[in-house]
């Protein structure tokens, strides 16, 4: 999870005496969102250490970048801020902005599982005022529901991921002159991937991870979190906890067996790692998905 002390948009906002906070939350499996309101403001933002994708939920017709003052900001705009980049801001007027902040673990792990690339390949374009109406509509439908609800909560993580997946798919290229060291080789990538998938149910070790790659535990769990961006116990549980989320919303499996199939001991030491990632319960989250 992102701590809201090391998100500096987040950050350079709060700090703001003009800006204000109408909500956030920790969404659950990196991602993070905020709604503000801001007036007549000026912000600068140098190098941050996460992404963050903006949508301009209402006014901002007299918001521009420094670089670029003959471009202006309008309702449903977004904004795609990279990790890394560098903007000014000045907010003539009022706006309600929505903010969905994700660090490089997120940005690494769908590269790998969506685009089936070696994340250190790719950046995200910056981009400024574009025109998605199917972003802007997931906004939207973000911003009418309360974050604070448990069973609304769950919903909230499931744009955030619609999201993130439709930025990887639209807003990532090619990084030019790049020469990766250290990192996993496609066919490898591919190859865990797969077992990983294949064998959630089982106890997985280091040393059966490394041993698909020819390598030692020592060389493979360097390599493995260069090219996916996180070590290999986060990036199996994430695994483990996206398939128990297929199965609690597609199957009515009872949780006990729903924790065996993804590989937790017990349906006790499964409801605890959910809900330290999700936010909610097990039965929780199926109720809410059953509703939708």
């Amino acid at each position: 999870m992102l701590p809201l002390a090391h998100l500096q948009v987040f950050q350079a906002l709060h700090g703001s005496s003009s800006a204000r906070l109408e909500h956030c939350a920790e969404l659950g499996d990196g991602m993070v969102a905020a709604l503000w309101s801001n007036r007549h403001d000026a912000q600068r933002y140098e190098g941050p250490s996460h992404h963050t994708l903006s949508c301009y939920m209402a006014g901002g017709t007299g918001t521009f970048r420094r670089d670029r003052p003959d471009r202006k900001g309008s309702p449903d705009k977004l904004c795609v801020l990279p990790a890394g980049h560098d903007s000014q801001w000045v907010i003539n007027g009022e706006l309600r902005l929505a903010h969905l902040y994700f660090g490089e673990a997120q940005f690494a792990h769908g590269c790998v599982t969506l685009l089936d690339r070696e994340p250190r390949e790719l950046q995200l374009r910056e981009s400024t005022f574009l025109d998605d109406p199917l972003q802007a509509a997931r906004f939207h439908h973000l911003t009418r529901l309360n974050w604070q609800e448990p069973g609304e909560r769950i919903l909230t993580s499931s744009l955030a991921h619609e999201m993130l997946g439709h930025m990887l798919l639209t807003q990532v290229g090619i990084r030019d002159g790049l020469r990766l060291k250290g990192g996993l080789a496609a066919h490898q990538r591919r190859r865990l991937v797969e077992f990983i998938d294949a064998h959630l149910a089982e106890p997985l070790s280091l040393g059966t991870l490394a041993q698909l790659c020819n390598l030692s535990e020592y060389h493979f769990a360097r390599m493995f979190r260069s090219s996916f961006g996180m070590p290999p116990h986060q990036y199996v549980l994430a695994r483990r906890l996206h398939r128990a989320r297929q199965l609690l919303q597609g199957t009515g499996l009872p949780l006990g067996e729903v924790a065996l199939a993804c590989g937790f001991a017990s349906a006790s030491h499964f409801a605890h790692r959910f809900g330290q990632t999700v936010k909610v319960k097990p039965g929780q989250y199926r109720l809410a998905m059953a509703d939708r």
